[in-house]
C-alpha cells in the first residue's frame, strides 16, 4: 500500500498515511497528531533504479573502502553489510550472522573457530574467512 507523507500546517508535524491508488483522489488526510485537516503533502523518498553494474561500481568506489583496516572486524562488518544493501540479494542467515559478529568486534578467526561449518561450505558457501 502506498506510503504518502504529509506536513500539518497547523501542528507542524510530519504525518505518514496509507491510502490504495483508488483511494488518493478521494481521500481526506487528517493529521494524526492533532486531528486537523489542513495538510501539505510532501515529496518522499525516491529511488533511482541502477544497474548492478552501476551498484557495484558504486561501491567500489566508495571512499569507506579506502579507509577499511583489515585489523578492525568493526569496519569490515560495516563495509559487508553496505554490501550486502547494495548486492540487494539475500546472502543468508549465515552471512548475517557473520556480519553481526564482526559488528561486535570478533575478530575473522574468532568467528571461524566458533562457526566451523563455514570453511567446509565451500563455493556455495563462505569458502572460509580468510576470503575477507
Amino acid at each position: 500500500m502506498p506510503t504518502y507523507e504529509f506536513r500539518c500546517e497547523t501542528c507542524g508535524r510530519a504525518s505518514r498515511l496509507f491510502f490504495t491508488y483508488a483511494e488518493y483522489d478521494d481521500a481526506t488526510p487528517q493529521c494524526a497528531h492533532c486531528g486537523s485537516m489542513q495538510l501539505r503533502r510532501r515529496i518522499g523518498r525516491i529511488t533511482i533504479a541502477k544497474s548492478e553494474d552501476a551498484r557495484m561500481d558504486a561501491l567500489l568506489d566508495d571512499p569507506m573502502l579506502d579507509s577499511i583496516d583489515e585489523d578492525d572486524p568493526r569496519a569490515l562488518g560495516r563495509f559487508m553489510r553496505k554490501m550486502s544493501a547494495e548486492t540487494g540479494e539475500d546472502l543468508g542467515e549465515e552471512f548475517g550472522e557473520v556480519v553481526d559478529r564482526l559488528e561486535k568486534g570478533q575478530s575473522p578467526e574468532e568467528i571461524e573457530k566458533a562457526m566451523p561449518d563455514l570453511a567446509d561450505e565451500g563455493a556455495g558457501g563462505f569458502g572460509g574467512m580468510d576470503d575477507f
